[in-house]
């Protein structure tokens, strides 16, 4: 698979995710209405899927930042040195991708919450 390729994946991981939101809002917009809003259980719910739209949009987020990162290796000649890759990962905005320590951190705690990354 080319690096376009895979930018292109990535691009279209994050547009899916995204349209996953519209259906989620409109489920959130019937939860909120004005009697079911004085539910506590359904306004613990509607707090727990705020929580995961977070989460939604860090991976949106991520795949956007990754898809920028594989361009802009596409570009860069066979004898690029290392340290021009590290450059690109740390121009990232999100501290998960450029922080060797922290990507991938999700999936090795336990906070018994959706497992992100």
């Amino acid at each position: 698979m080319s690096l376009q390729k895979l930018a292109r994946e990535l691009d279209e991981t994050a547009r899916q995710t995204a349209s996953m939101l519209e259906g989620i809002t409109e489920a959130l917009e019937l939860l909120a209405e004005k009697q079911l809003g004085k539910d506590p259980t359904v306004h613990e719910a509607v707090q727990l899927i705020i929580t995961a739209l977070q989460g939604q949009d860090r991976i949106e987020q991520r795949c956007q930042n990754m898809a920028l990162a594989v361009r802009q290796f596409a570009l860069l000649p066979p004898t690029a040195p290392d340290s021009v890759y590290d450059e690109i990962w740390a121009s990232l905005t999100l501290d998960e991708l450029r922080v060797p320590a922290l990507s991938g951190i999700a999936a090795h705690q336990a906070h018994g919450d959706a497992e992100l990354f």
